[in-house]
């Protein structure tokens, strides 16, 4: 995984300092052959032909998903080759294919690759329960038993994206999702100990993976700095209010999917803006348009908990509005206000609004 990510970071870098075009971000990854195996991969045709439906800048996304049992990334798939690139595009592919003479069944190119877990089997194990293996009666995908005839086809329920490029300039100003998982670091064990000590495994595992991300990163830059008062906490608050808006919009995108259009759009600006569409609205936007209106009432009747969204929740992500917004800036933020916000949104002393977020769902059918 390292050296795949070293080789994609590289051409990022490259067209960052205007050496590459974008065109060449990316990188191969080859599903390595066993030398004990004869015969042709019994899936592979079926795995070639999903190149033909292929549309990397689309609403469909298709994912290749890498595991080592202790941590789980997900590539953003371009192309998929039975041909070895290694004789057109070696500069692509990780040098040691060629060193440890490695023969592939088929190559993916990756156009970003983004960690989802790290360093926690458990939470490996809890995401890679929402994808369903096709060869196994589309049973949940297991650890344990069902790494078998790799690489598994498998679909997933809530047709997640992972690399929508309004989102990534929403949440990430523009960088790959590569380039900001390399900026974190010692995440892992900041997100066991949330998981363990605080949320509790329910409430964690019921946040989106984004909103999780965002929730350890403001914690470990909280932690590393709370002693040092003359710290400006604007990152801890930022993140915070990135993870609110993450689960916030994703709450509302599911509980309004196919309702009307009276419904689904909120005017935001002077402009209709559909809720269930792209990026989803900022955080002060969609404290506003939760509140009222059929948004509200549409949300109160398809969600549990969906008052408390339209009303407590609504009040909550206006308020940390305010303090994410540049103007509010113009001073650092204190450790005082970081900390109030931080206690409310985990549930330090407190039940958390994240907490009571986690548990907002659509109600049965």
């Amino acid at each position: 995984m390292d050296a795949h990510l070293r080789l994609l970071l590289a051409n990022i870098s490259a067209f960052r300092d205007g050496k590459a075009p974008e065109e060449d971000v990316y990188v191969w990854w080859g599903k390595v052959r066993s030398p004990y195996r004869m015969e042709r991969l019994p899936q592979l045709p079926e795995i070639l032909a999903m190149d033909d439906d292929l549309d990397p800048d689309g609403e469909r996304e298709l994912h290749l998903y890498l595991t080592d049992y202790r941590s789980l990334y997900v590539g953003h798939v371009y192309e998929i080759t039975e041909e070895d690139v290694r004789r057109d595009e070696g500069s692509h592919v990780p040098a040691y294919y060629t060193d440890r003479n490695l023969q592939c069944d088929c190559w993916f190119r990756l156009g970003d690759i983004r960690r989802l877990v790290l360093e926690d089997t458990v939470a490996v194990i809890d995401e890679l329960r929402k994808l369903h293996n096709t060869a196994y009666g589309d049973r949940p995908v297991s650890l344990y038993g069902g790494m078998v005839n790799l690489p598994l086809i498998v679909t997933r329920d809530d047709g997640a994206r992972f690399f929508d490029p309004q989102v990534r300039e929403a949440l990430l100003e523009g960088k790959y999702w590569v380039e900001a998982d390399a900026s974190r670091t010692g995440l892992g064990a900041v997100e066991r100990d949330l998981r363990e000590n605080l949320f509790g495994a329910e409430a964690w595992h019921g946040l989106d993976v984004t909103t999780r991300t965002f929730i350890a990163t403001a914690e470990q830059i909280f932690r590393t700095h709370r002693s040092d008062a003359g710290f400006d906490f604007t990152p801890v608050v930022v993140d915070l209010a990135k993870a609110l808006e993450v689960q916030g919009n994703l709450v509302v995108r599911q509980a309004l999917a196919g309702a009307p259009p009276n419904v689904r759009e909120v005017n935001v600006d002077g402009a209709p803006r559909d809720v269930t569409r792209g990026a989803g609205l900022s955080l002060g936007q969609l404290g506003h348009a939760i509140a009222e209106g059929p948004v509200a009432r549409t949300l109160e009747t398809r969600l549990r908990d969906g008052t408390w969204l339209t009303r407590q929740a609504a009040y909550v992500m206006r308020d940390v509005a305010r303090h994410r917004n540049p103007a509010a800036h113009a001073e650092p933020v204190t450790r005082a206000v970081a900390e109030r916000l931080r206690n409310q949104l985990l549930g330090v002393g407190c039940y958390g609004d994240l907490v009571k977020l986690a548990g907002v769902r659509l109600k049965p059918a």
